[in-house]
């Protein structure tokens, strides 16, 4: 865990830079993607991020409607040295209340920096979180989906995230994340 966030007190609510975030519009969204840094992947490791989906295709109401606005994604090291990453799902109920997260982990991904070379490289000053990559089962729907993540502020990533379909890449929906609590650390926890 970083030395940084070591002894940082969380609170349990997202703050109100996430939650404007989340009133953003898709241009605002793509502006702040695009201005965003690339994230350490040091200080995301061993942390839990409470995660809300924005304007799925460019309509306000099909998150909640489909049951994932609120959602909680987690990332750790594994025993080879990659940074790995789960979801799980979370209670949906007030966007501003707390984030009741299950303890069912699922939908894994790889964590890494942006191969310019690679056929996702859409944004090299992004991490890319790789579901194909995450040891998810040959027919598990999430094996397609393609994020990239950018930094906000010392808590705030914005996601953007892609599906893929063959060689075609689908844009969805863009995401916030703000560290909520210490999560997994290592693969021997997972």
């Amino acid at each position: 865990m970083s030395v940084a966030f070591a002894h940082q007190a969380l609170p349990p609510f997202p703050s109100s830079s996430a939650l404007a975030l989340e009133r953003a519009s898709w241009d605002e969204l793509e502006c702040a993607f695009v201005d965003g840094g690339t994230p350490e992947l040091a200080d995301l490791v061993g942390w839990e991020f409470r995660g809300i989906n924005t304007q799925l295709f460019r309509s306000r109401h099909t998150p909640r409607l489909a049951g994932i606005k609120k959602f909680c994604k987690g990332m750790f090291r594994h025993e080879d040295g990659r940074v790995l990453g789960y979801n799980s799902p979370v209670a949906q109920n007030a966007l501003d209340g707390r984030w009741d997260i299950a303890p069912k982990r699922f939908g894994f991904y790889e964590v890494a920096a942006v191969d310019p070379t690679a056929r996702d490289n859409e944004y090299v000053h992004a991490v890319l979180l790789d579901y194909s990559r995450g040891g998810n089962k040959p027919l598990d729907p999430t094996r397609g989906l393609r994020d990239y993540l950018v930094q906000i502020d010392r808590d705030i990533s914005l996601g953007k995230a892609y599906y893929a379909l063959g060689p075609l890449r689908v844009h969805s929906n863009f995401f916030i994340l703000e560290r909520h609590r210490v999560g997994l650390t290592d693969y021997a926890r997972r």
